[in-house]
């Protein structure tokens, strides 16, 4: 599935990012169970400091705040997770900046896939918060396209067959020569994510005892 490049060639982060979905947040399942993850480990004495922070709807203004947030990070220390269209934003971040990523059922073309929810939406975790996805994002998102990967070696993904929002072949290739984790069925939140969660921690570089 993939290059098979994992932990032991890099160091453990001492940053880490976790950007979340389309009209998702902070408090998705995935966001939590990593939150809790790194806590967990943080009580251990690992060094480690956490952002988990709530997207724009804009993709430029999204791309400025993810830039100006980790600055100062050493991009040979630190990670970025993103979730579906998370995951799109963690690519281009990595690229740009040479650092790896962790990639869970990543959007690949949100420039095609997200023109159809352009108007009024509402957010997954507390219906009464509303934004408006507008006509503009669509370019924004087409000027950010970073495929195909520079350096796919510095990439993990997990790819689920059972996604029934984005096409798992679609995204499979995108992440070609990448450590590729796929899975025969789950879906595109990855609701069985506690199974696979320490996979990719092992390969942060954070074996579980």
């Amino acid at each position: 599935m993939g290059a098979m490049l994992g932990a032991p060639r890099f160091h453990p982060p001492t940053h880490l990012l976790y950007l979340h979905g389309f009209r998702s947040s902070p408090h998705s399942n995935k966001a939590r169970m990593l939150g809790a993850a790194v806590q967990q480990l943080q009580q251990k004495g690992v060094d480690v400091a956490w952002y988990c922070p709530q997207l724009p709807p804009s993709p430029t203004q999204t791309m400025a705040e993810l830039r100006e947030l980790v600055q100062l990070w050493p991009t040979d220390r630190m990670a970025v997770i993103g979730s579906s269209l998370g995951g799109f934003y963690a690519t281009v971040l990595a690229e740009s900046l040479g650092c790896r990523a962790a990639l869970i059922n990543p959007a690949v073309a949100p420039a095609r896939d997200l023109a159809r929810h352009i108007g009024e939406q509402t957010a997954f975790h507390d219906p009464s918060e509303r934004f408006y996805f507008r006509e503009e994002f669509i370019q924004q998102f087409a000027l950010l396209d970073p495929y195909p990967l520079k350096r796919p070696e510095l990439f993990w993904a997990l790819i689920a067959k059972g996604d029934e929002v984005l096409d798992w072949r679609e995204m499979f290739s995108h992440c070609e020569g990448a450590q590729v984790q796929l899975l025969d069925g789950s879906d595109h939140a990855v609701s069985d994510f506690a199974r696979h969660l320490p996979g990719l921690l092992a390969w942060l570089g954070w074996p579980q005892d």
